[in-house]
């Protein structure tokens, strides 16, 4: 095939993902190879690519590609989340854009609106992960609401409700006033916001007495029962027993005594609100308090909020302050910095609310969670994140599953009376009605007697079930697929749904499987712009991933990326990145160009210089593959990119190829060339897993191959042979060697043309002496006589000479030697002068001191080869 002069991506990417999907090489079913399973984080259904997911991705495409090459039956199981508040808030809003109400339509009225959303945008997602190159096994795409998996989660529900770990309670939750659901509490988000602190003065009944307090929610004066003070406080001991008027309100609530509250805090008093604080709530039911709830669902006012009722919270905020101050109960009001709670999803400030919601019990299967990670069954990386998790599971509440929305799994609870036990958990319609006519003893009752309950189940119940559910784990738990791909290998995903997903799935695995999900995670970065902050699109501040492939290639995007970013740490993106990913991508090409552009001579035999360059890079080649072997097994995949990078483009380009180069008009030798394209080859199939449609383009140019014969099945390049750590040594003081060489022609203007004298010392290393003679146009004299006349420079312990040549401005040398020369006096100075400071000595680390001493040794030796360079001229 001819090949082009450049490399085309928009050419080649579409191409080539065509080619392997209609080859299935992607495509896994259980064999006798071992598994290697991935299942993707799932993005939510509607969501569009983003630097996030282009990261994340690119890191799992990398793991099984690799794995694949490596001899693995790799699966990586796609699918999309059905996202239950973010996919019914969009839908909600195209409603509201037709004029339609969600609270107008019925619940089969909304999911078939819900449908046609997620069947109109869903899957765009998975779409743009295939132009990333994604080798997933895309027959497997699953989606969290699919028959089975739901299944799946009605399942587990019933489960856990029979062993008692779920249950119905009456509880202070979380409540999201715009999407109109609870939360649980790993969906909060706290921002510190500037508020303020309004102290507010209420009236001691039958007196013209007064007590203070504090608050930062005025509005919800309104639901108080109880001020509270503590038992020991001497200042309000005298108020035991008596009552206050609350402003506005003008009911009467009594002063109660608590030890929770703090005496050196504010004024010593608090407010009580038990509907709407979650410490409040406890004092109230330790004191009996009447519960009062001001809010609707939407966090409007609702009747007990007087004349304020209808109005939105922050607006009563407002004139409630105005109100206060008109009655002279407004003592004074402070600027306030405090953490806000605030939803994950809708961003809108939550409310605490007690509401009768479904629980998760915690406690013993979060012990077991963590267990397995401590004791090193799955592993983190970076390991930090060990600490945590910790944390979080040692202050683990019960776990909110309900959620009051439509889009999701319906919770599979039935109700048949008014009391909060008349109900049955069962699977089916049918098993509901038998559980409840036994229940009842009454033989009579009929399917239409009972009502579902209205709510969904938290979108991560679903999640959880992930690496089970995907494989059918749950219905059918002993069949082929979950026990060949179960426990999977690796999850790759962000540290910020540690606790949503990783710790839940770890959960799952253990309560549903007795087996860990997975065997290790690793904890990406958070993509960020060059001013630290997170990328998203409400800052403006994030590129789209499928522009930046049209403009740089899916490869040199996939290079940039994962260059910055380093096991765990934070992405500063730059979009300089993905142009030295382009630029590697063309150095790559250009070097395949040059190499099938060479003629062979078949009368030529294969020179020195060629055998050293050989020898040397498969050792360097040895090297550097045993060194990918332990990047990948520490998940430094970034320094395992940039260890390829290094010995593509300094290594083989920059060195092999320069040394193996045949001379201007002459052919290169057959045994030279066939080994060149063999160490091509390799470095292409290393490179694959970073740089996929590249290197699959050069390997089906390189050679007529079988259409089967495609890089992204091929073997993955082993190490022959332990390398020879001390010849690459050898080469590369050889390289410095040349380097001076170089530098000398540059400021002397001496043409490569000019051939040129290197004298060496005996006892230097000659293992490359033919290297060095092709790079440089130098004979070799090897001697200990030091010629006069020339120029030297030191490399290691030993000095080397290049005699005079041509004719050269001795002056002009004498005065750039005679510079340089101070200079070094100066450094060398300075050093001795630290070094004759006891002080400095004496207490400096070792290592400090060892170092000063090194800057000595190599002061002394270059002022010596300038004072004979001096005198030779």
């Amino acid at each position: 095939m001819e090949i082009p002069t450049q490399y085309n991506p928009t050419e080649t990417e579409d191409k080539w993902y065509q080619y392997w999907m209609q080859n299935r090489f992607f495509n896994s079913s259980p064999n006798e190879k071992p598994a290697y399973t991935i299942v993707i984080p799932p993005p939510n259904v509607t969501g569009v690519l983003h630097m996030g997911h282009m990261l994340n991705n690119t890191l799992q495409d990398v793991l099984i590609r690799r794995a694949r090459m490596n001899g693995f039956n790799a699966c990586w199981v796609p699918g999309t989340d059905h996202a239950s508040i973010a996919t019914e808030a969009k839908v909600v809003n195209r409603l509201k854009e037709q004029g339609i109400s969600k609270d107008d339509l019925t619940r089969e009225e909304f999911l078939k609106h819900a449908w046609n959303w997620t069947d109109e945008h869903g899957g765009i997602i998975l779409e743009q992960l295939k132009k990333l190159g994604a080798s997933c096994d895309w027959d497997r795409t699953k989606f969290t609401l699919d028959k089975n998996l739901s299944e799946s989660v009605t399942k587990v529900f019933v489960e856990l409700y029979e062993k008692g770990l779920i249950y119905r309670g009456y509880r202070m939750v979380n409540w999201d006033p715009e999407a109109k659901t609870t939360l649980s509490d790993e969906e909060v988000i706290y921002i510190e916001k500037q508020g303020k602190l309004y102290h507010v003065q209420y009236q001691i009944e039958g007196s013209d007495e007064y007590i203070t307090i504090a608050t930062t929610r005025p509005e919800t004066i309104l639901g108080d029962t109880a001020v509270c003070v503590n038992p020991n406080d001497e200042r309000y001991k005298h108020l035991a027993g008596k009552n206050v008027i609350v402003p506005i309100a003008n009911r009467t609530i009594p002063i109660i005594q608590d030890d929770y509250v703090d005496m050196e805090f504010g004024t010593g008093c608090l407010k009580i609100t038990p509907a709407h604080d979650v410490n409040d709530k406890e004092i109230g039911e330790r004191h009996h308090l009447e519960v009062i709830d001001i809010f609707n669902e939407d966090a409007t006012l609702n009747a007990n909020g007087l004349h304020y009722q209808g109005k939105d919270r922050f607006v009563v905020r407002k004139e409630i302050e105005k109100e206060l101050s008109d009655i002279n109960a407004l003592v004074k009001i402070e600027d306030y910095t405090n953490k806000v709670g605030t939803s994950e999803r809708t961003k809108a400030v939550i409310e605490p609310r007690i509401s009768v919601q479904w629980f998760l019990k915690m406690e013993t299967i979060a012990k077991k969670a963590l267990e397995v990670v401590e004791n090193g069954e799955i592993k983190f990386y970076p390991q930090h994140y060990i600490n945590t998790y910790r944390h979080w599971l040692e202050n683990i509440r019960d776990w909110n599953i309900s959620r009051q929305l439509w889009w999701g799994h319906r919770i599979p609870a039935y109700y048949y009376g008014e009391r909060m036990e008349d109900f049955v958990v069962a699977e089916t319609d049918e098993k509901a009605l038998e559980l409840a006519q036994l229940k009842t003893q009454n033989s009579k009752l009929k399917i239409e007697d009972l009502k579902q309950d209205e709510d969904a189940l938290d979108t991560w119940f679903s999640s959880w079930l992930w690496p089970i559910s995907v494989f059918d784990g749950i219905n059918h738990p002993d069949n082929e697929e979950i026990n060949y791909y179960y426990p999977t290998s690796d999850l790759v995903t962000g540290p910020d749904i540690i606790f949503f997903w990783v710790a839940r799935m770890i959960m799952a695995g253990n309560e549903f499987r007795d087996q860990i999900p997975f065997k290790n995670v690793y904890f990406t970065g958070i993509v960020r712009d060059k001013q630290r902050r997170k990328m998203s699109k409400s800052l403006g501040n994030s590129p789209d991933p499928i522009e930046l492939m049209k403009q740089y290639g899916a490869d040199g995007v996939r290079v940039g990326v994962l260059l910055s970013s380093s096991a765990g740490s934070d992405l500063m993106f730059d979009e300089d990145l993905c142009l030295q990913g382009r630029n590697f991508s063309n150095k790559i090409w250009n070097a395949f160009r040059l190499i099938k552009g060479w003629n062979v001579d078949t009368n030529e035999a294969q020179p020195a210089n060629a055998q050293q360059g050989i020898e040397w890079f498969e050792n360097k080649l040895n090297l550097v593959i045993n060194q990918l072997d332990a990047d990948f097994n520490k998940f430094r995949i970034s320094d395992a990119l940039m260890k390829l990078y290094k010995l593509v483009w300094d290594d083989f380009c920059s060195s092999f190829l320069e040394i193996i180069k045949p001379t201007y008009g002459k052919g290169i030798d057959s045994k030279t060339l066939e080994k060149a394209i063999e160490l091509f080859e390799k470095l292409m199939q290393l490179l694959h897993p970073f740089m996929p449609f590249l290197t699959e383009e050069i390997w089906q140019h390189i050679e007529k191959r079988d259409p089967k014969n495609a890089i992204t099945i091929s073997t993955m390049p082993k190490a022959s042979e332990k390398a020879n750590e001390a010849l690459i040594k050898q080469f590369e003081e050889a390289l410095h060697i040349v380097s001076n060489i170089r530098t000398i022609r540059k400021d002397k203007q001496i043409s490569f043309k000019d051939s040129l004298t290197l004298v060496k010392p005996v006892e230097s290393n000659t293992k490359f002496d033919a290297v060095i003679e092709k790079l440089t146009n130098v004979q070799i004299d090897i001697t200990n006589e030091k010629p006069e006349g020339a120029f030297a420079f030191r490399v290691e312990q030993f000095e080397y000479f290049v005699p005079l040549t041509g004719s050269i401005d001795v002056e002009a040398e004498k005065a750039k030697l005679t510079e340089e020369l101070n200079y070094q006096q100066g450094f060398l100075k300075t050093v001795e002068k630290k070094l004759s400071n006891e002080k400095f000595v004496n207490g400096a680390p070792e290592q400090v001191v060892a170092n000063e001493h090194k800057k000595k040794e190599d002061a002394l030796a270059k002022i010596k080869t300038i004072e004979e360079s001096l005198a030779n001229l």
